[in-house]
């Protein structure tokens, strides 16, 4: 199968601003919070995921999609099972890579830095925001780890239903929770045509911040 080389979705620069090193004077958050409510207005499904980079055992890159469930000034915040391949993979190398990629808009965010789990409590509110479904879901769930059949899969959500009855409430499954992505590294990537693309990067250094361009 041949993939075309286009252009389509590539906005041109008469249709919106460049991208530009001045946009980052307030910081890295600002613009990306801005992006971000472009894409939910633009109608993009899921607009809030992420790419997420980790190394395994063998130091080969993983990735998967999960999804941002909080962004401000001390980083990006995702939930996940500890045990779960990236939780592990996270504890042995505590440092990630995550990508927002919104094709419709041609604009993507990349952002890089050490990792870390979250307070309880942090984890505890944002549990108990979820639906039912999903909370029976992390408990039926082990996540990353092979099973035989679907079957057997969703007589593990029934056993978690009759378990935790719709009076009773859910805790939160032992070893799940939050892990913040501290920004050490935040590049911003903005299509143009003939592949001539913008790209900022910002990167951290001591208590403070450069900004360069990027060649595309």
């Amino acid at each position: 199968m041949r993939v075309g080389y286009g252009h389509q979705g590539i906005a041109g620069p008469s249709e919106e601003s460049d991208l530009d090193a001045e946009q980052l004077t307030d910081g890295w958050l600002p613009l990306m919070r801005r992006w971000l409510e472009d894409a939910v207005e633009a109608g993009i499904p899921e607009p809030n995921a992420m790419t997420l980079g980790t190394v395994d055992e063998n130091g080969h890159p993983c990735t998967r999609t999960v999804l941002c469930k909080g962004l401000s000034s001390a980083g990006v915040l995702f939930f996940t099972n500890y045990d779960s391949d990236k939780g592990r993979q996270l504890a042995a190398v505590p440092y990630a890579s995550a990508t927002f990629t919104w094709v419709p808009i041609a604009k993507q965010i990349t952002v890089r830095g050490p990792a870390e789990r979250v307070s309880a409590e942090v984890t505890d509110e944002y549990w108990h925001s979820r639906p039912r479904g999903s909370r029976l879901g992390a408990w039926a769930s082990e996540q990353s780890r092979p099973i035989g059949s679907r079957t057997e899969l969703d007589a593990a959500l029934l056993h978690v239903a009759e378990r935790f009855r719709v009076d009773v409430d859910i805790p939160v499954r032992p070893n799940w929770g939050g892990i913040l992505i501290r920004p050490e590294v935040v590049e911003f990537w903005q299509g143009r045509a003939n592949r001539m693309h913008n790209r900022i990067r910002t990167s951290r250094h001591g208590d403070g911040w450069t900004v360069e361009r990027l060649q595309p």
